[in-house]
């Protein structure tokens, strides 16, 4: 008998100090509920390719996991595995794109907990600046998130001179731009003269575009299927839209910006 007295005094001491701590706030479980994230505050970030994680990054959120690896070419033909839906599982945010074959695969795989939202996939600056002050709205980091808008304005500003000082003879070159690489043309201040995609160029397009006589085709090299103006004289730039694994959109900029320069300088 005296050892079940001490064994239920030793248990009603625990259940005490317990209750104390938890009044206390000293519970991480409880604080993670007050503020609706687990880690006191710090989101957990699941994006579906790294362009959604440059998105999430920029934003200001620190923990972020990518599920298609950078290494695929073309993101949309890859097939997510059980590990990577048993992460979206444990999220507070998963980001996806509505164009992505295996969204509802990856909406069906979200926790009861996780907050489904679709990004906008365009690197045009306004919607770029737009979109990163919308999640970082969503993911209560606001302040970093307008830190990130501030350097990326002045950085995207400055290759919008270099590009504008590499015009031929002073004027805005004549392009032809893939539909999902538009952005890369308004950077650089071309004349858009046609567009193409994302299906391949078909012989009436073909000769059409020919006729525009653009100075340079502005291709996307996750989608791209060769020579798009074959014999027209135009010069094809590669343009990448995917940031690397550091999740950082601004290289993007900087890499179209050198590819659209090094061809502008092409006699």
């Amino acid at each position: 008998m005296a050892r079940n007295r001490v064994r239920i005094a030793s248990l009603l001491a625990l259940t005490t100090a317990l209750a104390l701590t938890a009044g206390c706030g000293g519970s991480s479980d409880a604080s993670s509920k007050d503020d609706g994230h687990p880690r006191g505050g710090a989101p957990v970030v699941v994006a579906t390719t790294t362009w959604e994680g440059a998105f999430a990054k920029a934003a200001g959120a620190k923990d972020v996991k990518v599920i298609v690896p950078q290494s695929v070419q073309h993101a949309p033909d890859y097939d997510p595995k059980p590990s990577d839906l048993a992460a979206v599982a444990d999220a507070d945010f998963v980001l996806y794109a509505p164009f992505e074959p295996y969204a509802e695969k990856i909406k069906a795989a979200a926790g009861s907990d996780a907050k489904l939202v679709e990004v906008n996939l365009d690197n045009d600056a306004g919607k770029v600046t737009g979109e990163v002050a919308r999640l970082g709205k969503l993911f209560g980091t606001e302040s970093a998130a307008a830190t990130w808008q501030k350097g990326f304005g002045t950085q995207y500003a400055g290759l919008q001179r270099e590009l504008k000082a590499a015009w031929p003879g002073g004027k805005a070159p004549s392009v032809v731009t893939q539909v999902f690489t538009a952005w890369s043309a308004k950077m650089a201040g071309a004349q858009v003269v046609g567009t193409y995609g994302p299906e391949a160029v078909s012989a009436k397009q073909l000769s059409e575009l020919s006729a525009k006589k653009p100075a340079l085709v502005l291709d996307n090299a996750h989608m791209s299927t060769g020579t798009v103006l074959p014999d027209s004289g135009a010069e094809q730039v590669k343009i990448v839209n995917f940031p690397g694994k550091d999740l950082d959109l601004l290289p993007v900029y900087r890499d179209a910006a050198a590819a659209v320069k090094a061809a502008l300088a092409k006699p």
